[in-house]
């Protein structure tokens, strides 16, 4: 009991030596309270993968009723821009000066060819924002196909079984919003950018200095001087995981269908591995600039590439997948994922947790050993 009241009484000085330390390193609590608002409005606000207002040229070389009912569907929707033109020569102009990225053919012979069973319609796309055009491509032909389907379906030959239609819906994001896609990303980045990025770096100064091998000189264990120099940096991501959670729910309307108990225990969770990261970057790297350049390229670069944040993973080649599954990050961000749009899928939350809690033990007994190591 003894000993257990002195460990206690070393760590809570430890630990108030470092919340002032802390307190007057404004770099610190500016990266990791005000850098991830700063992302999340940014990333939230700023990028979208919705693609609305497309720029299109519609060539309506048709004039007739029929062409012009059907066209439009470009016109008051929120995903195109239509500006119309009677010559492809026109229409081409407007590609060249980038006043357009797609062009949308209705020929002349439209009407008569579309009571035949057989009419055609070109969709020309700018290449050089390929992404854009590809998805506008796409919502056209949509619309093309619902105008047929329920315009024209009498006056098309179709199947004598019948018409088929076929009613798509998008579960767990109805509005097919980006920012739902985002705002999990951007929660795993800050216990990133705080856990390992933060937490590496400094200690690496303090490294540097000389400071912590001053410590190792005083009666206090290595335990104690870890869980000093993490409980401070722990409060920090907490915090700013607290604030981007709830700005993405009240700015974003990013729901929590999951138990918000089970959202802050793996994420607890995630940011022991991460700080657990850190200090083992922080134990081989002995200045600033090295853990800085570690921190990058082992976690950060990773979380954004590999983790499944910017792109699919399952559209990425099987060795990338592969190679994906060794970080951390990738069980966290689909544990959020899940939780934050779908709900507890417990069959998942016990496999990423048990993972994530492998990957804690490994990188704290590591961190232990590498700095006891040093020591000795």
């Amino acid at each position: 009991m003894e000993r257990f009241t002195g460990f206690l009484r070393r760590l809570r000085a430890l630990v108030k030596k470092e919340l002032l330390q802390l307190t007057r390193d404004q770099s610190s609590l500016l990266m990791g309270i005000v850098l991830p608002l700063m992302l999340i409005f940014i990333m939230g606000y700023g990028m979208s993968l919705d693609v609305k207002n497309v720029p299109v040229a519609v060539v309506l070389e048709d004039t007739s009723p029929t062409a012009r009912d059907m066209v439009s569907f470009t016109q008051g929707s929120e995903y195109f821009n239509p500006t119309f033109t009677h010559s492809m020569p026109e229409a081409i102009d407007l590609m060249k000066a980038h006043k357009v990225d797609v062009i949308f053919r209705v020929p002349s012979t439209f009407t008569e060819d579309l009571y035949r069973g057989d009419a055609n319609l070109q969709v020309l796309l700018n290449g050089v924002e390929s992404t854009k055009s590809t998805s506008a491509s796409s919502y056209i032909q949509s619309s093309v196909l619902t105008w047929v389907t329920t315009r024209t379906a009498s006056s098309i030959a179709v199947s004598s079984v019948g018409q088929v239609n076929v009613v798509s819906r998008i579960w767990f994001n109805d509005a097919n919003t980006s920012a739902w896609f985002y705002v999990p990303g951007i929660l795993m980045l800050v216990l990133t950018i705080v856990g390992v990025f933060l937490t590496a770096v400094v200690m690496a100064r303090e490294w540097e200095r000389g400071t912590f091998e001053s410590l190792f000189v005083t009666p206090v264990q290595i335990l104690e001087i870890i869980f000093a120099k993490l409980i401070p940096y722990f409060g920090v991501a907490w915090i700013g995981l607290t604030l981007c959670l709830t700005a993405g729910h009240y700015l974003f309307d990013v729901p929590l269908r999951g138990s918000i108990i089970v959202i802050m225990g793996v994420s607890m969770l995630y940011l022991l591995v991460a700080l657990g990261i850190g200090l083992v970057i922080s134990a081989i790297a002995k200045n600033q600039f090295l853990a800085s350049q570690m921190a990058l390229y082992i976690s950060f670069l990773p979380s954004i590439m590999l983790s499944g944040f910017m792109f699919d993973l399952h559209s990425e080649p099987v060795a990338i997948q592969v190679i994906s599954h060794f970080f951390p990050t990738t069980y966290y961000l689909q544990l959020l994922k899940s939780l934050l749009l779908t709900g507890n899928y417990w069959p998942l939350i016990v496999k990423n947790t048990s993972i994530l809690l492998g990957y804690m033990i490994f990188f704290f007994f590591l961190a232990f050993y590498m700095t006891r190591k040093k020591v000795n």
